[in-house]
């Protein structure tokens, strides 16, 4: 393609490195360990503390080389499977001028550059927000900073080097005043979720305090919010984007 100015897309992903350690390395750990446990079965067996004593006996028990072989064998499809899901949960991030294509597992998202203000990389998260300073991504990931740094600065993109509205976060606390209406039930739901460790409904919550204007930042199990500018901004209250789409606008 022979147009001025013109960039070919950049793909940011943890590449042949990456996959060879998850489908090298986790099976050799896997082996390891097994033939590690083989070893010590007689010594484990006698410990009283030591859980999955049953199991432990039994392995203890088998006629060699067969335990040997067995728990090695068991040990490197473990880490087989290890390495699967590493494998399909890797982010890859694909930057052009127009667009950025997120994608891990069977999951894709696309993000028009004209929709964005800013990305950052913060607390492991790869975060793009728009003119309002509301969150349209927040993926976690393990990708260089610098890699991502030059593929978005490469095509045009503002990126920053820490998230611009850092000073703007207020720790959370129940009734806490300045939030929009709903903000403070979904934040006692999310601090729920997350003192029992479900990611999932932790996220969801997110999204939808996302739609009342309400971006969060996590510390450890505290939650730090600020609101975006539509949200600190007098007047009627706007609809979402789920209500614009229903609405056909």
């Amino acid at each position: 393609m022979d147009v001025a100015g013109y960039r070919p897309r950049t793909v940011v992903s943890g590449g042949p490195l990456e996959l060879a350690v998850l489908w090298g390395g986790f099976p050799l750990l896997g082996a390891g360990a097994g033939w590690l446990l083989a070893a010590t079965t007689g010594w484990l067996a006698r410990l009283p503390w030591v859980p999955f004593g049953d199991l432990i006996e039994w392995l203890d028990r088998l006629p060699e080389p067969q335990a040997t072989g067995g728990t090695i064998a068991v040990g490197v499809l473990a880490g087989l499977v290890i390495a699967g899901i590493g494998t399909a949960e890797r982010l890859i991030v694909t930057v052009d001028a127009a667009q950025v294509r997120l994608r891990r597992s069977d999951e894709k998202r696309t993000v028009a550059r004209i929709d964005t203000r800013v990305v950052f990389l913060a607390d492991k998260h790869l975060v793009l927000l728009d003119a309002d300073g509301a969150e349209l991504v927040r993926e976690s990931t393990d990708l260089p900073a610098t890699q991502l740094a030059t593929a978005f600065r490469t095509h045009g993109w503002g990126w920053a080097d820490d998230d611009p509205h850092r000073s703007a976060y207020r720790l959370w606390v129940p009734d806490l005043p300045g939030l929009p209406a709903g903000a403070d039930a979904l934040l006692r739901a999310r601090e729920r979720a997350i003192a029992r460790d479900r990611r999932d409904d932790a996220r969801e919550l997110r999204r939808e305090l996302g739609l009342i204007g309400v971006v969060l930042r996590d510390e450890g199990k505290r939650q730090y919010w600020r609101l975006t500018t539509r949200a600190l901004a007098p007047g009627p209250e706007q609809p979402t984007s789920a209500e614009r789409e229903a609405d056909g606008r």
